[in-house]
């Protein structure tokens, strides 16, 4: 499928703005999201890893979505992805119909992560209740696999089930491992019928050589346009090695300075005029010269 499909692109796996009692804010939602369309987005995924996701309820999740879908206003072809997954089989249903059903493009949903020896077995039960009781006849169900965090991986076995039992409607997968191998094997197995999305700025170049369609990344809140540029001298056959090395430069510097949540609000706020939103317990926001000593660093790239 590569760069060619339909949903192959550029998605920042965005922020969620908060208000000072820790709510989401919906205004600045949309202000981040046409940021992001601007700076050469295709689209977001909202309440991703770096969404903390897991942070928020039900209704929450709701009224972000439906005040989300106002970007397209401004911006009639930006896709929209939500993050669904949690350890609840029918909160994880009901957020993925609710998604489809405020007119997201597709949803990027973990594994139920607190079970970790689960089977494949056990897995492609789950996810089979899930595709058919709350994904539509071609809705783009993308499985989310971050193994370090989620604890819980998608084998390629496991893919490959998925793939044949709901060719409708499993869409493909964000790899977020990190590492090159997988991202080789991932690509090159299921790159031409599936969609692969990396989940790591340092492989954007790599994974696209093997048959990935784009990427979904934290990075993108503040560096998107180096990742558009890297994504569309691919696709005219024309890889940028010095943009991608500026990438992989970058990265290396952000993830010296965790949680990534807090670290892409804080950028967001000092460099491009946003609210310094904070982030929801348990997470906390950088101290400020924490912050200052990351931005000191960015500034030498």
């Amino acid at each position: 499928m590569s760069t060619f499909h339909s949903l192959a692109g550029v998605y920042a796996a965005a922020v969620t703005p908060l208000q000072p009692d820790f709510s989401p804010s919906l205004d600045d939602t949309l202000r981040l999201l046409d940021f992001l369309a601007q700076r050469g987005c295709h689209g977001a995924l909202l309440f991703g890893t770096t969404g903390e996701g897991p942070s928020f309820a039900q209704a929450e999740r709701h009224a972000v979505l439906q005040a989300a879908r106002s970007v397209r206003q401004a911006h009639p072809a930006f896709r929209l992805l939500a993050g669904t997954g949690t350890p609840s089989l029918e909160e994880t249903v009901e957020l993925t119909r609710a998604a489809f059903d405020l007119g997201c493009d597709g949803v990027v949903t973990l594994p139920p992560y607190y079970f970790r020896k689960v089977s494949d077995d056990g897995l492609f039960a789950w996810y089979s209740q899930v595709l058919r009781r709350a994904v539509p006849q071609g809705g783009a169900f993308f499985g989310y696999h971050i193994p370090a965090v989620s604890g819980v991986g998608l084998s390629f076995d496991l893919l490959a089930r998925l793939r044949d039992a709901f060719p409708d409607r499993f869409a493909g997968i964000k790899d977020s491992t990190g590492d090159p191998e997988h991202a080789r094997l991932l690509g090159e197995r299921f790159g031409r019928d599936l969609v692969v999305l990396t989940g790591h700025d340092r492989l954007l170049t790599h994974a696209l050589s093997h048959h990935a369609s784009g990427c979904i990344t934290a990075m993108a809140n503040v560096t998107a346009p180096l990742l558009r540029q890297v994504y569309d001298a691919f696709t005219r056959r024309a890889p940028d090695a010095p943009t991608q090395a500026r990438l992989e430069a970058y990265r290396a510097v952000m993830d010296r300075y965790p949680p990534a949540p807090a670290l892409y609000k804080g950028l967001l706020s000092a460099d491009h005029g946003f609210p310094a939103w904070s982030v929801r317990p348990p997470l906390l926001p950088l101290p400020p010269e924490t912050l200052q000593a990351a931005r000191d660093e960015l500034a030498l790239i």
